[in-house]
Parts: C-alpha cells; structure tokens; sequence
C-alpha cells in the first residue's frame, strides 16, 4: 500500500518561507532557514516507502536507462520507488489528469504522481488548474539551477511557471551537417534560403505538427517578425495575420527549393538524420545540442558531423517534471523532482554516454567537486559556441500556427 504524504496544510507554512526566499533571491535568515531544512526533514520522511508513478516518454532507451538509474539511486537513498509509466505523448496523461479532476478525484486520489512535461501541455494543465501547490522553490536542488542565463527555466513557452513544475533539462535548436558535404553552415534562415537556391533538393524539415518541424516555423518567425512582443503574449487571430505575414514569405520563398521541391517533407527528424547519414540532405535539425556528438559515439554518424546555432540566437526551452493536483505520493514526488535536480544526477544526464541533456544548473556556482562531475572539453560533435536561446512563443500559437502551415502546405 501507498504511504500518504504529511498533510499540505502541515507544510504549508514552512513551504511558503522558503519560496519566498526563493523568490526573493535573498539569503534565507537563519531562523527561516531552520524551519525551511526541518520542513524538507518532514517531505523526506513523508516519502519513505512510496511508491512514485512518473508519467514521462518512452521513446528512447538512453532515456528509459537514465530513469532506471534514477529509480536504483532514490530507492538506496531515500526508500522512494520510482515507476517509469512509459507513455508516448504527455498530451494522454493530461487528458487523464482532466477526466479524474471531472470525476471528482481529490489529493489522494489520482494515478499520475510526476509527469515529465513542458510547453502547450503545461500550459493547459496551469490553466484548467491540474496541478498542486506549488513546490519547484522549495526544493533544496532548486538553489543550484541558473534562472538568470537560462531564464526558460522560469518560463515555459512564455508561461511563468509560478513554481509549479520543476526544471529537468535544457533544449536549443541546432543543427548539424558533415563537414566534407558542408564547410561553411547558413548563420540563420536567410543563409538557409540561399543555401537552398545553391543546392537544390538538398535541404528539408519534418512536416508539421511533428515537433521539429514546428519548431523550425518558429524560429523563422521569430527571424522574420517585426513584432517579437505579440508573440510572447496569448494567441488572437487579429494579431495573428500580420505577426505570421513575414513568415509565410519566407515559407513560400524557400518551399520550391527543398527536398522533392518542397510538394512533400520528411516525417520526423530521425528522418532527416538518416537522409544526411545516406548524403540525401545537407543538414539536419535536432533540439539537443549534443545529439549529433551521441550519435558520433554510437558509431551512427562520422566524427567529420559538427553542429552549431545560428549565431544571433536559436529557438531554446526548458524541460520540467510537475506533480498533479491529485497525486498520491506528493511528497516522494518532491523528493524525485530534488534528486533530479541534484548536480550528481544532472552530470549523469548531460553525459553523452547516459543521456546528453544539456543541465539547468549553473555549473560554474557548484562546489569545485561537484563541478568535476561535468565534462567541460567539448566532444566530436558537440557544440562549440553556443548562441542565445530565443525564448519560444506563447503555448497558445502552437496549435494555430500548425494549423495554418497544413492549409497552406499540408495538401500539397
């Protein structure tokens, strides 16, 4: 049987002086601080013994090893047992978390503990009030994460994340291509067009609503707009025809010059990624950084493969874990989202023989030991000068935007 967690109001008081604390940027007073280390006493005593069920994509098995790992740490060390729920789209878990709110499902009550979520999915369930308190300040690992140079990490899809979910991992879009086939890569969309005019059929993107793909129509928006503000703001259709315009220029300027003239695209990036191994297409597109340097390792991809981001700034978000509003083992939960934000489990995760997710941890503020768990000499196919994260637009514009690109270019 599950061990329920000590009651929210119990820890109420205390949660709420460490997150003003957090919130702040100030130094805790000792008497605060105190209260704020016996409080997180009680979260992990609370958690021993209970069982986690963390919803999170199953899509890759480094990933599913990486959790495994984590389940083997937190059992060892704080009798919390953690079950990977494998799913495909977080979009399901949401819509199961709405249906047991329907049903009348209270704190106690539901079947997802965490979930592994960011972007329109977070912003859904912030809105339809899905999730509990909040709780990402309050826990101990929190004070390591970089909220300043990685300000995603507070906003997700331009949504203040208010402490409601707790950053996991960094993502950026970058590009990479075979030095023998490519030298000299486009520094933004612009240099992609003329690259395309050069070398015709050779250059392509996943079809929308496939993730990539969508991501690649934002970054040329975000290149092509003159009105950036909008779109860190809730969609409306009034803003929307003249804020896309630039956009679906762009679009129609670069289309005939792709792959298959672009009448057709690539379903998914793993596609592509197969097309640039075979010397199809020039370029591939992925979201972490240090994808191509994992797959040099794998013996995938020739240690010729570089990758980089366009210098003014590519399309870069945060991943988090969230505890729903019903969760029945809210505080080993906690005690998860913690250990994955320590910087022993966040170096595990950003080496490329585990994972390659690059840390939301401000690695330089580390103690020196812990600094060392982080490989800072740059592997074959890594990235070797990182650009700026453009923050992503509001989560509302996903769904319009790709409903806009399949009408205009689906049916062709």
């Amino acid at each position: 049987p599950l061990t329920m967690p000590t009651p929210t109001h119990a820890l109420t008081r205390r949660h709420l002086l460490l997150a003003a604390g957090a919130a702040t940027g100030s130094a805790l007073p000792p008497a605060w601080a105190q209260t704020a280390a016996a409080a997180w006493t009680d979260i992990e005593r609370a958690a021993r013994g209970q069982t986690v069920y963390f919803n999170a994509w199953a899509g890759s098995e480094p990933i599913n090893a990486y959790i495994q790992w984590a389940a083997g740490e937190l059992q060892a060390t704080h009798g919390v047992k953690l079950e990977h729920v494998k799913v495909s789209d977080a979009a399901d878990v949401v819509k199961r978390v709405r249906a047991e709110k329907t049903a009348g499902r209270q704190l106690g009550e539901g079947t997802v503990d965490l979930i592994w979520i960011n972007g329109e999915n977070f912003a859904a369930m912030k809105r339809d009030g899905l999730l509990g308190a909040p709780f990402a300040q309050t826990l101990p690992n929190f004070a390591h994460v970089d909220t300043t140079g990685k300000p995603t990490t507070l906003n997700d899809f331009s949504v203040p994340t208010d402490g409601l979910e707790s950053p996991w991992g960094m993502a950026q879009l970058t590009f990479f291509a075979d030095s023998k086939r490519l030298p000299q890569p486009p520094q933004n969309t612009a240099e992609l067009l003329a690259l395309a005019r050069q070398q015709p059929g050779r250059i392509s993107y996943p079809r929308p609503p496939a993730f990539h793909g969508t991501t690649f129509v934002k970054q040329a928006l975000l290149e092509h707009t003159h009105d950036a503000a909008t779109l860190a703001r809730p969609f409306t259709a009034e803003a929307s025809a003249a804020v896309t315009a630039p956009l679906w220029a762009y679009l129609d300027a670069l289309h005939p010059h792709l792959w298959r003239g672009g009448k057709q695209f690539p379903a998914n990036a793993g596609a592509i990624r197969q097309m640039v191994s075979d010397g199809e297409l020039l370029l591939a597109i992925t979201f972490n950084p240090n994808d191509a340097a994992n797959e040099i390792v794998a013996k995938r991809l020739p240690a010729t493969v570089y990758s980089w981001q366009f210098a003014k700034g590519t399309v870069g978000n945060t991943h988090f874990v969230a505890i729903p509003y019903n969760a029945q083992a809210r505080a080993g939960a906690m005690v998860v989202a913690n250990f994955l934000l320590s910087p022993k489990a966040q170096a595990r995760k950003a080496d490329i023989a585990h994972w390659g997710d690059p840390t939301v941890l401000d690695v330089n503020r580390l103690p020196v030991a812990e600094r060392a768990l982080f490989n800072a000499t740059p592997l074959p196919g890594q990235v070797k000068q990182t650009a700026p994260a453009l923050p992503e637009p509001h989560a509302s514009w996903v769904d319009p935007l790709e409903k806009e690109w399949t009408r205009r270019y689906g049916g062709t």
